[in-house]
């Protein structure tokens, strides 16, 4: 059993939330030190030990550099808490740096580090000095890193493989479905809808993309009652501030605020014909790359995604026949794939997701601890075993673990 520490950017963010879920699933025991943003589950408590080191916000680089210090401080006055993990898991390139600075203060060389990146920031690819400045500082953290965790294999082709030239451990761990000991069936069959009913188009998740709005609401425009979109999710106001008064002005446009329980997921997916899927945020780096938690949560549920083709997550749709792709992100585009497309297509779709295994959607226990195998110990294990183990592993574990896709 292995002793993990993480270092969350946002402690209440559903996404770090499922990962310590997953780690403690596996038996292994858990603590956090974390920041905490307030754009969503404001009132979360967790339920394990946490070290609270202040707020964080959206954006505000120079402002988050000032309260990393602040919290480094912090670290070194519960120092002696720390001695206890074994395992430390950064949640993006701040923690990481936290956590890298932390390891050295507290003379922690045994420690195996974790660098999770969740999403490859704009700042790493900028084409001037402060990009350059960037990366390389980013490349000499991940030269002392033990294991590298990516949801996609897009931000290895794309960005860490050609531009970071990293060459070390990687775990694949896509943006699955996690249900853990929950009981979430999946349809037996598609819905059944009559013909002249609206197609009902499904935004869902963390809805931060001015573009993918404003595509929406061009299509609520030119279709008006053949069409009703639903938003479903956490609004990032700091990216659509006026996402309120946008919903309010029409009518066949509607947010349905929040959803905490995966077993809302089912109702949300099963009322929906399609989901946009397209991260449009950041198009030409992280947007190209990323394959979001929507393919998955829609396709375990049935529901066809719509993407952009030559991203990953539009790959991905068409290799295993997930929905449909559109050759630009223009309202023309979509306005005209809506136009023509028959219910009968989504049926078929529907059906064909239906069939799929659920692993391909779904992370379960056996898949989580192979891939975290090079820094997890199984339960039961001790700390002999961790010792000997990192000593004579080789630097590249990703041959004899098939880490890498």
């Amino acid at each position: 059993m292995s002793k993990v520490l993480f270092f969350a950017f946002d402690i209440a963010e559903a996404a770090q939330i499922r990962r310590i879920d997953m780690v403690r699933h596996l038996g292994h025991r858990v603590a956090s030190v974390s920041f905490r943003r307030e754009n969503m589950n404001r009132d979360f408590v967790p339920d394990w030990p946490d070290l609270f080191l202040g707020p964080s916000t959206n954006g505000r680089f120079l402002l988050r550099i000032a309260r990393l210090v602040r919290a480094l401080g912090r670290l070194w006055r519960h120092r002696a808490e720390l001695q206890e993990s074994d395992v430390w898991i950064a949640r993006n390139f701040d923690m990481l740096v936290l956590a890298w600075a932390m390891r050295g203060l507290a003379s922690r060389s045994d420690v195996r580090l974790v660098y999770e990146c969740l999403d490859i920031h704009g700042l790493f690819t900028l084409p001037n000095a402060l990009g350059a400045a960037m990366r390389w500082a980013e490349r000499r953290l991940l030269a002392r890193i033990d294991l590298l965790i990516v949801s996609s294999p897009g931000f290895l082709r794309g960005y860490f493989e050609p531009v970071q030239d990293y060459d070390g451990p990687v775990a694949m761990l896509e943006n699955k479905i996690w249900l853990g000991g929950a009981h979430v069936p999946r349809p037996e069959a598609p819905p059944s809808r009559w013909q002249g009913a609206p197609i009902r188009l499904g935004w869902v998740g963390s809805l931060r993309c001015s573009r993918s709005l404003e595509l929406l609401v061009a299509a609520a425009e030119a279709l008006g009652p053949d069409i009703e979109i639903l938003c479903r999710g956490s609004v990032h106001y700091h990216a659509l501030p006026d996402f309120d008064a946008t919903i309010a002005r029409h009518p066949n446009i509607r947010f349905g605020g929040s959803f905490r329980e995966i077993s809302e997921l089912a109702d949300i997916y099963r009322s929906c014909d399609l989901v946009w899927s397209q991260d449009l945020w950041q198009t030409g780096g992280n947007s190209d790359w990323l394959l979001p938690n929507r393919i998955y949560e829609a396709s375990y549920f049935g529901c066809p995604s719509i993407a952009l083709s030559g991203t990953e997550t539009g790959r991905r749709i068409t290799s295993d026949g997930l929905g449909f792709t559109l050759d630009t992100a223009t309202p023309e585009a979509l306005i005209a794939f809506l136009r023509g497309l028959d219910r009968a297509e989504i049926t078929a779709v529907t059906a064909h997701i239906l069939g799929m295994p659920d692993d391909r959607f779904r992370m379960f226990p056996a898949e989580l601890a192979a891939r975290l195998a090079p820094v997890l110990l199984p339960p039961g294990a001790g700390r002999d075993l961790a010792d000997s183990r990192s000593e004579g592993a080789p630097r590249d574990a990703r041959a004899a673990s098939g880490f890498r896709t």
